[in-house]
């Protein structure tokens, strides 16, 4: 099995290629790629590790290389935030990358599963899809936006202010990647499977720093970068759990996927999804709801369908210039 990464030279690609090397299965193949002439030089950094993972990088026009025979590609490449930047506003530059570098895998790996990093994950991951639909092959069980960082952060959070073990907390968060539309369950907030008792002004706080944690980074680097360190991590804890899932070891997480047909949610909305063998099997129902979490739903319903809208709108008129 093989897992390429594009993007694996930047300031989330080489501590995701480490910690790729360090944790997928033995005998895995991990591709390295990007367009900066360093990324060989990453793969051979990395694979002076003592792992069982086996290691090439690649850069500029060698990407077909990288991708032949990829069971799963990562996409990490693109622009990365910036002070006073949301991420809209890396919409631009990073849709057409994205458009690119997947028409790429349907030419070269039409079959991988592809999970998307870079934001802005409301957007690309639509733009992905049209771009799929356009080469005849898409098949939504294989793609998904990667949105672990935020149950990540919403464990951390959660368990700080409630003085508990972050490994025992469990926080569902639904919806889609980027501020108002990130929707932390926090009625289902679980400790050692127990239900965690937060008071309505803590709810409301938590929900705000979840939903800001990624401005929270970008500021307090003070325009030295965005979430790359976290990003990596939790892009790492995805990307191992679903790669260990096509390989018959089947996986519960969460992912902003298309939803089921009759959902009542927008076409693409992070779910609770059941990873196996051919990538998503397996949307799971968002549960019991609080009545701040419904009206929070609404809220982010009408913001979600435009940015998915916005993807579309994106490859159709690229379609039209072509």
């Amino acid at each position: 099995m093989k897992l390429t990464l594009l993007g694996a030279a930047g300031g989330i690609g080489q501590t995701l290629a480490l910690l790729l090397k360090l944790n997928l299965p033995a005998e895995s193949e991990l591709a390295l790629y990007d367009i900066s002439p360093v990324t060989p030089g990453v793969a051979v950094d990395i694979s002076h590790i003592p792992s069982a993972v086996k290691v090439k990088g690649y850069a500029g026009d060698d990407l077909d290389k990288a991708l032949e025979d990829a069971h799963m590609v990562l996409i990490t490449a693109g622009l990365a935030r910036k002070p006073g930047m949301t991420r809209a506003d890396l919409f631009n530059i990073n849709a057409g990358i994205i458009k690119n570098l997947v028409e790429k895998v349907a030419e070269i790996c039409p079959k991988a599963c592809i999970g998307i990093v870079t934001n802005p994950v409301n957007t690309l991951v639509p733009i992905a899809a049209q771009v799929l639909r356009n080469k005849g092959i898409y098949d939504k069980r294989k793609l998904f936006g990667v949105t672990t960082l935020d149950v990540v952060r919403a464990k951390s959070f959660v368990s700080e202010l409630k003085h508990q073990n972050p490994t025992t907390v469990k926080v569902p968060v639904v919806g889609g990647h980027s501020g108002p539309t990130i929707l932390p369950l926090l009625s289902q907030a679980l400790s050692r499977g127990l239900k965690i008792e937060l008071r309505k002004e803590e709810i409301e706080y938590l929900t705000h720093r979840i939903q800001n944690a990624g401005t929270e980074v970008v500021e307090a680097k003070a325009g030295g970068g965005s979430a790359t360190l976290s990003m990596a991590e939790s892009g790492a804890r995805f990307a191992i759990a679903v790669f260990k899932a096509l390989l018959g070891d089947g996986c519960v997480r969460y992912a902003y996927v298309q939803t089921p047909e009759g959902s009542g949610l927008p076409e693409f909305f992070a779910c609770q999804v059941r990873f196996g063998l051919e990538g998503v099997e397996e949307v799971l129902p968002l549960g019991e709801l609080s009545a701040y979490e419904k009206a929070k739903l609404q809220e982010i319903d009408s913001i979600l369908r435009d940015d998915i809208q916005k993807g579309l709108d994106f490859v159709n008129n690229e379609s039209e210039k072509a």
